[in-house]
């Protein structure tokens, strides 16, 4: 990225710290790659959730507190003693044979906690444990790990646990939520594997730099979570091969950041020092592709529906699509009713609603 690009972001974002990523916003950052909007503010480490409440429109989702105490708690008994009760686990319950166990905590590097730092002694020691050297180590905490995101190199900070066996690293996810009877919430297993796909593919992306293959981390992570309704821990290979797929795909489709800051005003500023009017009127000037996913999702989705009240996409994706051209509802109603002319990109649109307006019409008079 060249300096005008990063010059522009940290005027869009004010005068406050970049915020991170972390696999949650990568995940979601990918579940709507064509938007710009969110595009442009993850790239600038704006909070989203901080500058949602500025505009008037506060975030209504996201974990609770006893939650978050909850999942910190219960990574701080699997992380204790340097894993202990992890190895425990990863030997007994899934047949791993690791005799000689090291453990290192890359949360901080003598202190330094610069992520240049952190990142390099992170990326010196999995290539040399990759490289099958005779002090390579075992246990990996808190690597620090880089992806490129629409032409941006962002650092991730995760909380996870990369193990090296049999030459592959593995992932190790953390995660609070039951496994009641062998079963877990689908919908949290699914969040939780496309967030360790994340961690699958900086980690591979990390090791190729060094000319090291794909198959040096494993597609397979270990999900470990809490037993029925007790703390004793169980765990589970989860395959994310698929994941891996869909966020590859994703993430090539998202354009590039020094593009899309191109194309904005170069006094758009997005900093909470401004008049909360003048921040929104600029949010404004930032393209957006609102759909209702965006609110399990994104912190400004509330933002977004009320800006794109009357238009076809706040029904959904499908609605959207099978609708390609027409923009609003009022022009929907047009069409359907005959009495708005559809341009050459409306034609099929329009065939498709005045067949649905007549159908309406006959079982509305078939009621009557």
């Amino acid at each position: 990225m060249n300096a005008g690009t990063e010059a522009a972001l940290d005027r869009i974002r004010g005068d406050v710290p970049a915020r991170n990523h972390n696999a949650r916003t990568i995940s979601a950052l990918t579940s709507n790659p064509g938007c710009n909007r969110r595009g442009v503010m993850d790239a600038a480490g704006i909070d989203k959730e901080r500058l949602a409440a500025y505009v008037g429109f506060p975030v209504q989702f996201g974990q609770s507190q006893f939650a978050i105490t909850r999942g910190n708690v219960f990574e701080a008994q699997v992380k204790a003693n340097g894993c202990a009760e992890l190895l425990t686990l990863l030997r007994d319950k899934l047949e791993l044979e690791l005799p000689e166990v090291s453990y290192d905590d890359l949360e901080a590097v003598g202190g330094n906690l610069s992520r240049e730092v952190r990142h390099a002694r992170t990326r010196n020691l999995l290539a040399r444990a990759a490289s099958g050297s005779e002090d390579a180590g075992t246990l990996f905490d808190h690597p620090l790990l880089r992806l490129e995101v629409g032409g941006r190199h962002v650092y991730l900070e995760p909380d996870l646990i990369a193990f090296q066996w049999k030459g592959q690293f593995h992932v190790v996810e953390i995660k609070s939520f039951p496994v009641i009877d062998g079963q877990a919430d689908g919908g949290k297993v699914a969040a939780a594997a496309i967030q360790s796909a994340v961690y699958v593919l900086c980690l591979r992306a990390m090791l190729a730099e060094q000319g090291f293959p794909d198959s040096a981390v494993a597609h397979d992570v270990v999900l470990v979570c809490p037993k029925d309704f007790s703390n004793q821990l169980t765990a589970t290979f989860v395959d994310v091969r698929k994941q891996l797929t869909v966020l590859r795909r994703q993430l090539s489709r998202l354009t590039r950041i020094d593009e899309l800051v191109s194309l904005l005003p170069p006094t758009v500023s997005l900093s909470i020092s401004r008049p909360a009017a003048e921040v929104a009127e600029d949010l404004g000037l930032i393209e957006a592709r609102y759909m209702p996913e965006c609110l399990n999702n994104c912190e400004l989705a509330r933002f977004c529906r009320d800006e794109s009240r009357g238009c076809t996409r706040v029904m959904g994706r499908t609605v959207s699509e099978d609708l390609g051209g027409v923009e609003t509802v009022e022009t929907a109603l047009g069409l359907a009713r005959g009495s708005l002319a559809p341009s050459p990109e409306q034609v099929e649109a329009a065939s498709l609603l005045r067949l649905a307006w007549s159908l309406r019409a006959e079982c509305l008079g078939s009621a009557a």
